[in-house]
């Protein structure tokens, strides 16, 4: 007899400073919550909260987020928050430009059946030329490990008993670091493909020092990413333009790689692939704008804050979780 999966939770985290209720996301979640408990963990100002419970409440769980599980990063106190409340093993989290539709529900919770972690893959809709752009930067990471999005599938029993570091300014890589060093297994399906909403180009733009600032805890790829500008600042007066031509030449074939894995030619146009060296360069200027932040101020600066940690270390949780 086929197994049914069970019933999921689906935790969204939330802070806006003016109400979202007018947004599509009313829709989505007035969709949503027959599909899956669906548990809105919001640290708005109070007025806002205050509009959101009025017209989220009648079919969705709205909460503040607990004061004891407060956060820097307060999206981690949100999902831990929910996690209280949660009633299913199988919980999605996910940011509030995230929209799932009912397969990828469904295979979400199917896979959650077998494995700890899930990373599936995000795709804007619409896709503005700022999300194009950034779609280069997901092609590429598809041939590289996976796409870090939006949201995340996690067994609620793994995550509530260890938690996660609410500093770290890259929570779901932080998530993901904590589950597998707890023994969690996870899993990267480049075919599940669930809908993003984008950005305004303002805070597109916005977010590009910060997000470079996240490669602090991937040393390896920081490095490479250091590398890059030097490397052509130092190849350009002996070869000219081939080494940039090169270069962009390599990121958009790595790129078309990235989008023909798992039938991602179903959600990525052919177009994205072509962005990816416009993201490339990006990613290599606002590297070395990330580590001159972190030398001159300790750190980087995020919604009036400070801050340093980008995540950590596989090796420092694993040693912890030994002890423990």
């Amino acid at each position: 007899m086929h197994r049914i999966p069970p019933p999921c939770s689906y935790i969204l985290p939330l802070r806006s400073e003016k109400s979202l209720v007018a947004s599509d996301l009313t829709g989505y979640l007035r969709w949503l919550a027959p599909r899956a408990e669906t548990i809105i963990v919001d640290a708005s100002p109070p007025d806002v909260f205050a509009h959101h419970a009025r017209a989220w409440g009648a079919f969705a769980r709205h909460m503040s987020p607990a004061p004891d599980l407060v956060t820097p990063m307060g999206k981690v106190g949100g999902v831990l928050t929910g996690l209280r409340h949660a009633s299913s093993e199988h919980v999605i989290v996910a940011d509030d430009d995230v929209r799932y539709d009912a397969q990828a529900l469904a295979r979400m919770n199917e896979i959650l059946v077998r494995c700890d972690v899930v990373r599936p893959q995000n795709y804007f809709a619409p896709l503005p030329w700022h999300a194009a752009w950034d779609s280069g930067r997901m092609l590429l990471n598809r041939v590289s490990g996976g796409d870090w999005p939006g949201t995340l599938g996690v067994r609620r029993s793994i995550l509530e008993t260890h938690g996660y570091d609410g500093r770290a300014m890259f929570e779901n890589l932080e998530l993901v670091r904590t589950v597998r060093a707890a023994g969690g297994r996870e899993e990267v399906p480049l075919d599940l493909f669930v809908a993003r909403r984008p950005s305004t180009a303002a805070h597109f733009w916005s977010q590009r020092v910060r997000q470079a600032y996240d490669e602090f805890a991937r040393p390896g790829r920081m490095l490479v990413q250091l590398a890059l500008l030097p490397a052509l600042i130092l190849a350009t007066p002996v070869y000219g333009a081939l080494p940039s031509l090169a270069l962009a030449a390599v990121a958009v074939l790595m790129a078309e790689v990235g989008r023909r894995k798992g039938n991602g030619t179903r959600v990525f146009p052919a177009r994205t692939s072509w962005f990816a060296p416009a993201w490339l360069a990006e990613r290599a200027i606002c590297s070395w704008m990330a580590l001159g932040s972190r030398a001159l101020f300790g750190g980087v600066r995020y919604r009036g804050r400070l801050l340093r940690h980008a995540a950590t270390p596989m090796h420092q949780l694993r040693a912890r979780h030994a002890r423990a």
